[in-house]
């Protein structure tokens, strides 16, 4: 163990501690002990603190014990003479630093400081977001702390590899240019990335934003802050993790710390100088067993067993490999990565900007675009359908029709995308689920924006996109390469038209929408009488170990991104992966859901956790949770029916509680009698809670869903024969407490109030 190390991280962690508790007695006299503290959006209090110690901190007055014990857990600067050091004394230290962290953070919410201001800056999808077409760019806040609807929305992405892990690089790059090549190397690996830290007052925020960088929850790049403390928010969100998807308890604090460095693959990029408190809040991270790498000159230290190799790494900028800085900052990236062993995979996507999922939330303002193609003024599809083996030339682009350099910038233009594909395994029934990759794939170039599917897709080309040379063609080319990539197994030969000529243009459309109407009555003919067998899905068990998802015709995955043809087509590509059959065998109960095959499987899938699973009811044995559901269902007693919160909702709701604190009651893989995760297209299941009484129980809904699923709802009142259904469902809108729930139904003549007892 380094002297030197011990001696800055154990310094730096004593003086953050003295400012924490002048902070905190300032405070106490300025605002009173009784002054509300929190962050917004979560349900998990503070989340470090929360978690390491299980205090429920809701007051400044609260922060003093945490204080009492962060400064409990200090040691002595090492002597200079007579040192005996232990990796302990820096650890302990390091979370000092991190309880201290957290509490300054919250006292600055109490003074409106968090989150941070920054003149100028414009963030993505987080607090400063703005409408994409408005062109505005005016002053906002830096993100602050992730909230637990973030959390949940990443979810599914952190637990089927999609998103490997994560990077808190805190100070300031050699350059501009470095910053943004090691955001785009991170970005490409699909690595989502915090920020946090400055170098004499200069952070990589400052230049990524001097370099257009769009920051934000939907580029993966998010910035916290300009302080170093702002690291904070990168290990609570680790510490939700393990919450919210490990169905660990706060206070587990060992369990937590030992959750983060077998599950979550994240490390800390050291910037620039390195000065005290940056050592100590390096000495934080290692307890949750992620590195720290640094690009100066710092000694190192070697594995202990607290992460999974090396501790510290010191890679001098100056002294790595590399023809020029940007080859360097490519290599420092991967030289993360490799310390961690964080698994990635990249595509390689033929195309002249960056590719990656992190470029998937990308949006194209009309002030930064080229061309459009669908929306408001032009029509754009797409249609995927197989073919023999030899009417598939693979490879084969054609652009039929003109490309968009003779359209005025800014203009817009018809375009259909039809993708022909052939495989000895391909079936029919796989046509949607590739279909609908088309979306995901597209989005992954940056520059590009793809919204919606088959004949509402709206897709927008940016200036700077254009600029670098994308073309009509390189949508084929992308389709190409991640068709071959991601569903090889089932897909043999790809071949691609992009089309613009009106004739041909009109002439698929039709051949599209007839494929659409023949696909949609074959789903819908599809129910859980007419097959043999369900599918599980495993992969949320990668941070949640015991929960089970079981996937049938009817119920789709609780995340909403798998539904039983997607999971036949991944046991089609991958028999040995995450969606495997389950045959059904002999009934015990259909009404409620009961199989032979389903509960051997919930027995053996939970390992011995789970004993049984009622597919169709919410009171009796219901199906696990991770933490990635759409939304959350739960009994309201009082009402004799259910109420329905979106992940999108952050209001309060009848249940005296808001979305982020039902997660905790729905998720970690618990079965919890009355709370259920569901994705949202399982309400208007005709199995939804069916043994329970089906769809007419709802009595409380998000009004998001009510607006974004309105034709779909509408539909389900009809087929329950009550039209009116969806109006006599309360929402935030005109109801949050049980009371005027009541009275809104007395007055409404809701069908649950007359409903049979639901328990």
């Amino acid at each position: 163990m380094s002297r030197y190390i011990a001696t800055r991280a154990i310094r730096g962690a004593n003086a953050l501690v003295t400012e924490a508790e002048m902070m905190l007695n300032k405070a106490i006299v300025e605002k009173g002990p009784d002054t509300p503290v929190s962050f917004p959006n979560t349900a998990y209090y503070l989340p470090l603190i929360y978690g390491m110690t299980g205090q429920e901190i809701e007051t400044i007055g609260q922060l003093q014990p945490v204080l009492s014990h962060a400064r409990d857990l200090l040691h002595p600067v090492p002597s200079q003479n007579h040192w005996t050091p232990y990796l302990g004394e820096t650890l302990d230290s390091g979370m000092a630093t991190l309880l201290a962290a957290e509490a300054i953070e919250a006292i600055r919410f109490v003074y409106d400081l968090q989150p941070e201001p920054l003149p100028g800056f414009h963030l993505a999808g987080g607090t400063a977001f703005t409408n994409p077409d408005n062109g505005a760019n005016g002053d906002g806040h830096l993100n602050g702390p992730i909230d637990d609807i973030q959390l949940r929305a990443w979810g599914i992405k952190l637990v089927d590899g999609r998103m490997p892990g994560f990077a808190a690089i805190v100070g300031c790059a050699k350059s501009n240019e470095v910053a943004v090549q090691i955001v785009r190397e991170l970005q490409r690996r699909n690595i989502l990335t915090f920020l946090s830290g400055n170098v004499n007052g200069r952070s990589i925020i400052h230049q990524l934003q001097e370099e257009g960088v769009e920051l934000g929850y939907d580029t993966y790049t998010v910035p916290f802050g300009t302080d170093t403390i702002s690291a904070i928010y990168a290990l609570g969100f680790a510490t939700r993790s393990a919450l919210t998807f490990g169905g660990l308890k706060a206070g587990q604090a060992r369990d937590i710390l030992l959750y983060n460095r077998e599950r979550v693959f994240a490390f800390v990029l050291a910037l620039g100088e390195v000065d005290d408190l940056k050592y100590a809040a390096a000495a934080g991270a290692i307890n949750f067993g992620f590195p720290v790498i640094a690009d100066t000159v710092i000694p190192e230290i070697l594995p202990t067993g607290v992460t999974s190799y090396e501790h510290v790494v010191s890679m001098p900028f100056a002294e790595i490999d590399g023809q020029d800085d940007l080859e360097r900052a490519e290599r420092l990236v991967q030289k993360c990565i490799e310390v961690r062993g964080v698994k990635v995979q990249v595509a390689d996507v033929p195309v002249p900007v960056p590719y990656g999922s992190a470029f998937e939330g990308e949006v194209v303002r009309k002030t930064d675009m080229r061309v459009e193609f669908g929306g408001k003024y032009s029509r754009a599809y797409e249609y995927l359908y197989m073919a023999p083996l030899d009417d598939v030339v693979d490879g084969k682009i054609e652009i039929i029709g003109p490309d968009f350099a003779d359209i005025d910038e800014k203009g817009h233009m018809d375009m259909g995308i039809v993708v022909k594909v052939a495989g000895r395994k391909m079936q029919e029934d796989f046509e949607p689920v590739l279909e609908r990759q088309i979306h995901y794939f597209i989005n992954g170039a940056s520059g590009i924006q793809h919204i919606g599917q088959r004949d509402i897709a709206w897709i927008r080309i940016s200036q700077a996109a254009a600029e670098k040379g994308f073309n009509l063609e390189h949508f084929g080319k992308i389709l190409h390469a991640r068709f071959h990539a991601d569903f090889g197994a089932i897909v043999d030969k790809v071949q691609v038209a992009i089309i613009t000529e009106p004739e041909p243009l009109e002439e698929w459309l039709g051949k599209a929408r007839e494929a659409y109407d023949f696909r949609n009555r074959r789903l819908a003919d599809l129910t859980d009488d007419a097959v043999e067998e369900f599918y599980s899905c495993t992969l949320c068990q990668s941070f949640a170990p015991n929960h089970v998802c079981v996937v049938s015709p009817e119920r789709l995955g609780l995340c909403g991104a798998y539904n039983w043809l997607d999971c036949k087509a991944s046991y089609s590509i991958n028999p040995t992966g995450p969606n495997q059959p389950i045959k059904l065998g002999r009934p015990i109960d259909l009404e409620k859901g009961y199989w032979e095959g389903t509960n051997e499987y919930a027995a053996v899938g939970s390992h011995g956790v789970v004993e049984e699973v009622a597919m169709y009811s919410i009171m009796e044995n219901p199906m696990t949770a991770c933490g990635c559901f759409e939304c959350i269902v739960m009994l309201i007693p009082e009402a004799n029916g259910v109420m329905v919160v979106s992940r999108e909702d952050t209001s309060m709701t009848p249940a005296g509680m808001t979305f982020s604190t039902l997660a905790g009651m729905a998720g970690g893989g618990m079965q919890t009698p009355g709370v259920m995760g569901v994705g949202k297209y399982y309400l208007i299941s005709p199995k939804f809670i069916s043994a329970d009484g089906g769809f007419k129980r709802i009595v409380w809904m998000s009004s998001y869903l009510k607006e974004s699923m309105h034709d779909e709802m509408q539909a389900v009142a009809e087929r329950e024969g009550d039209p009116d259904l969806i109006e006599r469902i309360a929402d935030e809108r005109n109801v949050t407490d049980v009371d005027d729930l009541l009275a809104w139904l007395e007055e409404h003549n809701h069908p649950a109030l007359i409903m049979d007892p639901i328990f």
